[in-house]
């Protein structure tokens, strides 16, 4: 009875009834025993899906050395210079938008900017700026490093300098490079055709060698004088500014409120601290070798850029034009053009439609409202069928029900072109791409021809991800009929880009209306 342990029970307590007490004896050993069997089993799914490079870094002694950061190596293999890594994470508009920003602050503060490659879409992932919920930099920065090797590993490493044309920069001078695979090749002592065959044996050098690396670059075990410096400071305790006006270290706008702050616990302060005077000449980060910061991602929210609020400093106001918009390489240009001329060969509009992801899922009917009454106004000027170029996360095979399936049985006054995954001119280009090699040919210490084979036989990437978005943008930027983009979608802002700066302007298409 529920009673019997009741200390308020009146009257005498009767003898325990033992084949209950038996019972009860059983189930609370059964419940113990399923308790374990449900740890062990959430343990072992935990342990299988954490990084081997991050489990590998956790369980190092705390005699580590980090014998890259000896002067001697620093100053043979990396001929002295000063380098600037950073984290960048979630979705290739973001990744594009950090590395625009990692730019910035290389230039700022004279480093060579390690390019990172690009990342799979949400392999990392930051959290939430505005509720003061992000991983710290060294917890970033090490699931980046992590990333990274795996991509090495199974060969799907494509370097951002791959995608997106940066000779503009490296030809004038604005800023100085070098490929993340040859500056971990160097500074790890991995040689390249180790390093990019995925076929590291544990116990061997260059496993250890690579954890060793991983350790340095996380930042876990804190600074390594003259060798590397972690920037702490992030979205909750830190906007960066250049040379603006203001007093340094005084208070931002936005700050957490007082709901936040009983709620989670929360204690930042975020104030508003000048990048150089923090990191550059005189500072104790200025002599280091490697500069890392964790996350460089920024957004404006109530009135404030919630990390970097450099972009308005006349100080680097031609840097900040030359990465205001960078382009994609030539071949991913030259498909998008190819597709409009070749296989829609009508001036058209292009629709963006996010409707999956995210916040974007709950307002699907105000994104197709947008397109609905862009499709509305051209159909008062124009005769003949419209021409749409979709470009969607939905799968066409779900448009059954939705305005998109209404559109396509419309074939009288609309007619909708898409790309698809096994389509021979993105299967082409994939190819055009790896070949090519674009950021193999940047690089602020000069590679060694032999270098340079092994890059190119080895370190090529076997598959590349994202080409289809990448494409589908470039055909975008050619839409003579227009634009429509998903509310709040970087996506969308990458494409208002292009076509901003008419980067489709030697194609086939017809000016912008």
């Amino acid at each position: 009875m529920n009673n019997f342990f009741n200390p308020s029970r009146p009257g005498p307590r009767p003898w325990p009834n033992r084949k209950k007490q038996t019972n009860k004896s059983a189930i609370f050993l059964c419940s113990i025993s399923l308790l374990l069997v449900v740890f062990v089993f959430v343990f072992f799914i935990t342990y299988s899906e954490i990084p081997k490079a991050l489990f590998s870094i956790s369980a190092f002694s705390g005699s580590v050395q980090f014998p890259q950061c000896r002067s001697e190596i620093l100053t043979r293999t990396l001929l002295g210079q000063k380098f600037l890594w950073y984290a960048p994470h979630s979705g290739f508009s973001n990744q594009l938008s950090e590395f625009k920003n990692a730019v910035l602050m290389a230039g700022i503060l004279n480093r060579t900017l390690i390019i990172p490659p690009i990342l799979d879409h949400h392999a990392v992932a930051l959290g939430s700026c505005p509720k003061f919920r992000v991983l710290s930099p060294s917890e970033i920065r090490s699931s980046v490093w992590n990333h990274s090797i795996e991509l090495l590993s199974t060969g799907r490493y494509v370097s951002m300098a791959d995608i997106v044309d940066i000779s503009s920069l490296v030809s004038s001078s604005a800023v100085r490079v070098i490929d993340f695979r040859y500056f971990v090749s160097l500074l790890c002592g991995v040689n390249l055709e180790t390093l990019c065959s995925g076929e590291l044996a544990e116990q061997s050098q260059a496993y250890e060698s690579l954890q060793q690396c991983g350790y340095l670059l996380s930042g876990v075990r804190g600074n390594v004088d003259k060798c590397f410096y972690g920037v702490d400071e992030d979205c909750r305790t830190t906007v960066w500014t250049y040379k603006n006006g203001d007093a340094d270290g005084r208070l931002d706008s936005f700050q957490p409120d007082e709901k936040l702050k009983k709620k989670k616990k929360v204690s930042y302060v975020r104030r508003r601290r000048d990048v150089y005077k923090t990191l550059g000449h005189g500072t104790e980060a200025e002599s280091v070798a490697i500069l890392a910061f964790g996350s460089l991602f920024t957004i404006p929210y109530k009135g404030s850029q919630l990390y970097i609020d450099i972009y308005k400093s006349s100080k680097i106001k031609p840097l900040v034009e030359k990465v205001d918009f960078l382009p994609f390489v030539r071949e991913i240009m030259s498909a998008g053009k190819k597709f409009s001329s070749e296989s829609i060969k009508a001036p058209f509009l292009c629709a963006q439609l996010r409707l999956l992801d995210g916040q974007f899922k709950n307002h699907r009917e105000s994104t197709f409202m947008g397109l609905n009454q862009k499709l509305e106004s051209l159909s008062l000027k124009n005769p003949g069928p419209i021409h749409v170029f979709v470009m969607t996360d939905l799968p066409e095979s779900n448009w059954t029900g939705t305005y998109l399936g209404d559109l396509s049985k419309n074939s009288t006054h609309f007619k909708l072109h898409f790309l698809r995954e096994q389509d021979e001119l993105l299967v082409r280009t994939q190819n055009e791409l790896a070949s090519a090699g674009h950021g193999q040919k940047f690089g602020s210490i000069p590679m060694s021809l032999d270098s340079i084979k092994k890059m190119e036989h080895h370190c090529s990437p076997r598959r590349l991800s994202n080409v289809q978005l990448y494409i589908e943008e470039a055909i975008c930027s050619c839409a003579s009929l227009g634009f429509v983009g998903t509310a709040g979608s970087t996506i969308a802002e990458s494409v208002e880009m292009m076509r901003k700066f008419n980067a489709c302007s030697s194609g086939t298409q017809t000016a912008l209306l």
